[in-house]
């Protein structure tokens, strides 16, 4: 949430990503409305979510670009949209669907621990070919919808800063409690 200290973990190994900032704890009724908007398809949450966002973010330092945390093609064929670009993009026009991607499909997080989270995600986002000025010296913003262990935004901020961004904070719709 915003405005919360480090934890524990952050403090003994800072993660890659500058800042994270959740609008939402992802505990009742949270929880339940992010996965009818996740899972069944009720679009139409997203015009609740984003203004608890924006109000989130009211504080924050501008970004050069914002991104979606990017779905597999597997994941996109199953549900049959992106529910990340459609939360970034309500949240901030400017959300960029291309420059990050998730190249392989790996499976669901659901159930498994922070090791097997960070072992299943090693290398599955790349930089979009020839994108990479897109990224050189700028300030991210990388949108998710909830961050339970932080292993997919670990791995995909590392991708950003390994192609040249100067920084990657992480907006979030909900973070699980620690």
């Amino acid at each position: 949430m915003a405005g919360q200290a480090l934890c524990g973990r952050c403090l003994l190994a800072p993660p890659p990503f500058a800042r994270a900032v959740a609008a939402l704890d992802y505990g009742f009724p949270w929880d339940r409305l992010v996965l009818r908007w996740k899972q069944s398809g009720e679009l139409a949450l997203t015009g609740l979510f984003a203004p608890l966002m924006r109000h989130a973010l009211a504080d924050e330092a501008p970004v050069d670009a914002v991104l979606p945390m990017p779905a597999s093609p597997g994941r996109l064929r199953e549900r049959g949209y992106d529910h990340a670009l459609l939360l970034a993009r309500a949240v901030d026009a400017r959300a960029d669907g291309t420059l990050l991607r998730r190249w392989r499909d790996t499976p669901h997080q659901t159930g498994l621990d922070r090791a097997a989270r960070q072992a299943n995600l090693r290398g599955a986002f790349m930089l979009a070919p020839g994108r990479r000025a897109a990224v050189q010296g700028r300030h991210l913003a990388l949108v998710d919808d909830v961050m339970t262990t932080g292993a997919s935004v670990t791995e995909a901020s590392q991708v950003l800063l390994q192609a040249g961004a100067a920084s990657v904070s992480l907006w979030l719709l909900a973070r699980t409690p620690e």
